[in-house]
């Protein structure tokens, strides 16, 4: 099985690759330039191929003689969904067989551009002719990543809404798992999944298990947007910004729901990673 794939050099979609090289499938790494080639062969990438998702003919260039092809979005790109479709019709025209496209639980949340954009790219494979996987995975877990220097800092675990909403999570190496599967095996051909860890949390409770993992007491903020924003060193004015402070205008109002474990318990065979193990793991990372 050899796979073209997109975001090898991704900080989440990187962690696909060692599960498809673990299963022996060759890789062929979609890189946006010269300057990516070494970190996508660093990743453990087979070949590369240079294109852009927003040039039809790279990616029919790229697709070619490929067997199988992984999609993520670029998330809160101004035409998202338009790039996702674009690599669809790639495939299709390249004779890739199989397709496996990693979108976002409930596309059907139009307010949330992150999600909604998923939805065109889910109908153009169901279209193709290609035999498709849909993985619909709600929150990572790793996005904690971005928070946890000022976790330890300040002792506050702080985001831009409720305090009180509750969320569910994955953690992406399951998902990775999962890609691996849908791409070189047939279990899961013409379906379409929602990946979720069991339950769901609030960041008190988030915060109550990060006190337990580190040993003292981490408190559950809030802040407003603008003040999270301008530490996130998010662009102002620009499609991330816009749409991340829609994400979290929903996520204040409505929480982020999911948490029903049963599809990836049943895939994977076994527990779903949770996030006490997650927060662990953080913080076992930070005093290696």
């Amino acid at each position: 099985m050899k796979v073209l794939m997109v975001g090898a050099t991704g900080k989440y979609a990187s962690l696909v690759l060692p599960e498809l090289k673990q299963r022996g499938a060759t890789v062929r790494a979609l890189v946006r330039n010269e300057s990516k080639i070494a970190a996508a062969h660093q990743q453990g990438a087979d070949e590369t191929a240079i294109g852009d998702l927003g040039n039809l003919e790279s990616l029919r260039t790229a697709a070619a003689d490929v067997d199988g092809v992984f999609h993520i979005n670029p998330a809160f790109a101004p035409n998202e969904a338009e790039l996702g479709v674009a690599m669809v019709e790639a495939a299709k025209a390249s004779g890739v067989r199989k397709f496996v496209f990693s979108g976002a639980i409930h596309p059907s949340i139009s307010k949330m551009s992150n999600h909604a954009a998923k939805r065109p790219v889910e109908e153009a494979l169901y279209e193709s002719g290609m035999t498709f996987i849909v993985l619909q995975p709600t929150l990572f877990m790793q996005t904690l990543d971005n928070s946890w220097n000022e976790v330890l800092a300040h002792c506050c675990f702080s985001l831009p809404y409720s305090k009180q909403a509750k969320a569910s999570y994955v953690n992406y190496r399951d998902v990775a798992e999962v890609v691996a599967i849908a791409l070189t095996e047939e279990k899961l051909d013409y379906g379409t999944f929602e990946l979720c860890a069991s339950g769901m949390v609030n960041r008190v409770e988030l915060a109550a298990m990060m006190s337990e993992a580190i040993g003292h007491t981490i408190e559950a903020g809030e802040s407003s947007f603008d003040e999270w924003a301008q530490a996130a060193h998010i662009p102002a004015g620009s499609s991330r910004e816009e749409g991340m402070k829609k994400m979290y205008a929903d996520y204040n109002q409505y929480g982020f729901p999911g948490g029903n474990a049963l599809v990836l318990r049943a895939i994977l065979e076994r527990e779903p990673r949770t996030l006490q193990q997650y927060i662990q793991e953080l913080v076992e990372r930070k005093v290696a």
